[in-house]
């Protein structure tokens, strides 16, 4: 079959291979015909070393599909069933799912690193967060599969097992913004426009957003943002809708250590800064004590958005049929997995929102 495969962890571009084939599936694994995956940012920072990753191995972790085969041990799932794929499947039987976290669960990302999900060329690949959804078919565990409606498009499905999970998550599940407040978003890309839409939904009054790249601007309006500006625009912005005294919420959505600082002098005395943005290992943001003990303000990390798939992703399907939520909206491109490459070199300062890769 055919994958798009990362040699090695700094190359700039993927190979496209035509002799990958998926490991059989274990006894509680399913192997699943994919039919979108979404670009994202998280599988440039694979290729760049932002984020780990093992390579060889094959690219992309956004997806959904069509279950074509089933372990001997898995009751929940049937052959033909529509699922997204999530890169955090929880186990339920570890601590952090046992307290309620089970976008913490590391039970299957520590597998991720140690069990190849492909060969090729007699060579084991890896799957990028333990997926691998830039082929055409992949190799699970079952709890990372998530049944969806059949009248749920694959490509809606797949924004929703990562960056609208992500995004929106922060909102309403970390955050937990409240009705009527005022919140920052700096970064529109697919997740930063999820978490405009989170913030919406939870009936923000003033949202801004945050970019440098002013095309973007329109489209964070359609989104939810009643605002927007460039970072430099942004302390004026503040100043003409909060008096100065900075937003109730703030979201970074780069994972820069200089719009991490930038989300943080956005926040009021007791508000509320959300890290949503995967940065780097050795990036520091740095604080002085004075500042963390005067301010009180709350610096939270978003990981996955706090969500728990099997719920929030039913969530968010209600959303979308309520309108509540444009999924389709943030495609701004398909294309097929031919040219994949050229769709990752139009992330860096791009206006894209999503791009789908189908799969015939």
């Amino acid at each position: 079959m055919k994958a798009a495969v990362l040699n090695q962890v700094g190359d700039d571009r993927l190979e496209l291979r035509t002799d990958v084939a998926t490991v059989p599936p274990g006894p509680q694994e399913v192997r699943v015909a994919v039919r979108a995956s979404g670009i994202c940012h998280s599988d440039l920072h694979a290729m760049d070393g932002t984020l780990p990753a093992l390579a060889p191995g094959v690219l992309g972790h956004e997806g959904a599909g069509e279950v074509v085969e089933i372990g001997s041990a898995v009751t929940d799932l049937a052959v033909g069933d529509h699922v997204l794929i999530t890169f955090v499947p929880a186990c339920l039987r570890c601590k952090n799912c046992l307290r309620g976290q089970p976008h913490l669960c590391a039970v299957y990302a520590i597998e991720s690193f140690t069990h190849p999900r492909f060969t090729s060329r007699d060579q084991p690949l890896f799957g990028f967060a333990g997926c691998g959804t830039f082929a055409e078919e992949l190799v699970v565990p079952a709890p990372a599969a998530i049944k969806v409606p059949e009248d749920v498009p694959f490509e809606i499905a797949a924004l929703i097992g990562c960056g609208v999970l992500t995004g929106a998550g922060a909102a309403l599940n970390t955050a937990r913004v409240e009705p009527g407040s005022t919140v920052a978003v700096i970064g529109c890309g697919g997740v930063g426009v999820s978490t405009l839409q989170g913030a919406r939904i939870a009936g923000a009054s003033t949202i801004i957003a945050v970019d440098p790249v002013r095309d973007k601007h329109e489209a964070a309006l359609k989104f939810g943002a009643t605002h927007t500006g460039t970072p430099e625009e942004l302390p004026g912005l503040l100043g003409e809708l909060t008096g100065g005294e900075g937003v109730d919420y703030a979201f970074e959505v780069v994972g820069l250590p200089a719009t991490i600082r930038s989300a943080w002098d956005s926040a009021r005395r007791g508000g509320t800064v959300v890290v949503v943005g995967a940065g780097r290992a050795d990036a520091q943001v740095s604080f002085s004590a004075q500042e963390l003990f005067l301010h009180e303000k709350r610096l939270l990390g978003s990981f996955y958005g706090s969500a728990d798939v099997r719920r929030d992703s039913a969530k968010m399907i209600d959303f979308w049929r309520a309108g509540l939520l444009d999924l389709d909206g943030m495609i701004s491109r398909r294309l097929p997995l031919d040219d994949i490459n050229d769709g990752l070199s139009t992330l860096p300062g791009g206006t894209v929102i999503r791009q789908i890769v189908t799969f015939d």
